[in-house]
């Protein structure tokens, strides 16, 4: 490329700069060679990832723990096609995410250019909006206005395709200065929602995955103070089975007054209907488009006016989501080797209590309910509604980019560690340390219980795995691994895969056991 010459790809990464972009999370290709040439010496951090989808995990977990959007960029085709799938967990997690795409050059499209694909259409339904860039003239007004639609209303990922020639083409050196959307106060009143939360007699408020970054969790815990309603974030597939969320369950049933804001009345909710709800419940919902954090902060503003709500329904809701069955403190495995999911997670908790910016990270099954009902830290990423797992190592990557020197416990099971682990090998590169826990149980657990659950253990079929070594897999592209079979070595491996300052692997052998169904009764 003529350097001399002012191209699409210089204006899209002055753009990006512009506005206070400092990562791209991305994986070379023919498309995009000219991106990565104007990047150079730009201020930008191009950070060279080993499969697509991983880059758009990263932009989704950098957009989750800073606030900021994520900008995934990969090259066009199959290159796109790999980073779509992703795009349904950053959706359903509400993360604003932009996914850059090389594309065939709009001067031969039809023609059967090279790696030619309908790439707008194909990520179309994932996300807020997509579309394929017409010019030279028009990359910089469109990548203001992705971010712009990422980040508006209700967060969520937007797709840009850039054919080659609007990327080589010359393109005119004013350029629209576009800015973040600004957020607004809400469009709703918000004091009819109150008065009925405070007529009820066991109001709830839920909120979805845009609550549950760090922020939206304050923001959410200023609410609960202000209005005295117990406010309590979903984001699991398990809904309120969540074992995160202990005995919630028993006490949404028992609710006379439910608020969703930000939470869909979906198949988390059982929809709406009995026994999860009482058939007398009122339910209120503020607009699924509304952005959910200015109606939050309105209604803590309106709140505050009155004193909150007295009532012993608070303390019961907070004592049924932070309940563990007792016997958990004793629990063993029944197999030689192995250990309780228990056993191996809960004595991860003291990493996360080291630092007042940890990261906890869970994605898998069966062991990511665990790890979800064991451990805790101010920032938390998980596979969230979606139920997708394989996200968690490049997760884990991003969270290093984004907390340089918080602890980061990233928990998986066995099958997830199948999709992405050469993301060890970027780890590597770019000197990103932190602590991956493996539970291997040698097998495809949550398939397994649904098969003993629905068919009986002698039809138990198809999901066997090998009990590897990932530890040793992860000590092959240079990072740190050990193995674990006795309870009392999870703690001190831990710490020494933390002292490391490698990505390090812990390769738990664990009991196979069904992810918990908490109830006090």
């Amino acid at each position: 490329m003529n350097a001399a010459k002012y191209r699409g790809a210089h204006a899209l990464v002055h753009s990006l700069r512009a506005l206070g972009v400092s990562r791209v999370f991305t994986l070379s290709g023919n498309h995009i060679m000219p991106v990565f040439d104007a990047a150079l010496d730009s201020g930008i951090e191009l950070i060279h990832v080993r499969h697509e989808a991983a880059a758009v995990h990263m932009a989704d977990a950098w957009a989750r723990l800073t606030g900021e959007p994520g900008i995934a960029m990969v090259t066009g085709g199959p290159g796109h096609a790999n980073a779509v799938g992703a795009l349904y967990t950053a959706s359903m997690a509400e993360s604003p995410v932009v996914l850059l795409s090389g594309h065939a050059p709009n001067n031969q499209l039809g023609m059967g250019a090279f790696q030619e694909m309908r790439q707008a259409e194909i990520a179309a339904p994932l996300t807020k909006a997509s579309w394929t860039t017409e010019s030279a003239d028009a990359v910089a007004d469109d990548i203001g206005r992705a971010i712009d639609i990422a980040l508006a209303g209700r967060p969520g990922p937007v797709h840009l395709s850039l054919p080659s020639d609007c990327l080589e083409g010359e393109a005119a050196t004013a350029r629209s200065q576009a800015s973040h959307t600004a957020r607004v106060a809400p469009v709703i009143d918000v004091r009819p929602y109150l008065e009925k939360l405070r007529a009820a007699k066991r109001p709830l408020i839920l909120t979805g995955p845009a609550s549950l970054t760090r922020r939206g969790r304050e923001r959410m815990a200023r609410l609960e103070a202000a209005s005295g309603v117990p406010t309590v974030g979903m984001e699991s597939p398990r809904g309120i089975a969540d074992p995160s969320l202990g005995a919630f369950g028993e006490m949404l049933a028992r609710a006379d007054c439910v608020f969703l804001l930000g939470k869909r009345l979906d198949f988390t909710l059982k929809f709406g209907k009995p026994p999860a709800f009482d058939a007398k419940c009122a339910l209120l919902q503020a607009d699924l488009d509304a952005d959910v954090m200015a109606i939050a902060e309105a209604l803590v503003e309106e709140a505050r006016k009155q004193p909150p709500i007295r009532s012993e329904w608070l303390g019961e809701v907070r004592a049924a989501i932070a309940y563990r069955p007792a016997a958990w403190d004793s629990a063993k495995s029944n197999e030689p080797g192995r250990l309780h999911p228990v056993q191996a997670l809960r004595p991860l908790q003291a990493l996360l209590d080291s630092h007042p910016d940890s990261v906890f990270i869970s994605d898998g099954g069966e062991i990511g309910q665990w790890a979800q009902a064991c451990l805790h830290a101010p920032h938390r990423v998980i596979n969230g509604v979606a139920g997708s797992i394989g996200a968690a190592l490049p997760f884990a990557v991003a969270a290093r980019v984004a907390e340089p020197k918080a602890p980061i416990v990233a928990v998986m099971g066995d099958g997830t560690f199948g999709f992405h682990p050469a993301e060890i090998d970027t780890a590597v590169r770019y000197g990103l340390p932190f602590v991956l826990v493996v539970g291997n149980d040698a097998r495809w657990n949550a398939e397994y219980q649904i098969q003993v659950r629905e068919y009986g253990r002698d039809r138990a079929k198809g999901c066997e795995l090998l009990p590897a070594r990932y530890d040793q897999v992860a000590a092959a592209f240079g990072g740190f691994g050990e193995l674990v079979t006795e309870a009392g070595e999870v703690l001190p491996a831990a710490r020494r895969a933390q002292a490391s300052g490698l990505p390090a692997c812990l390769n738990i052998m664990i009991e196979g056991i069904a992810a918990p169904n908490i109830k006090r009764s």
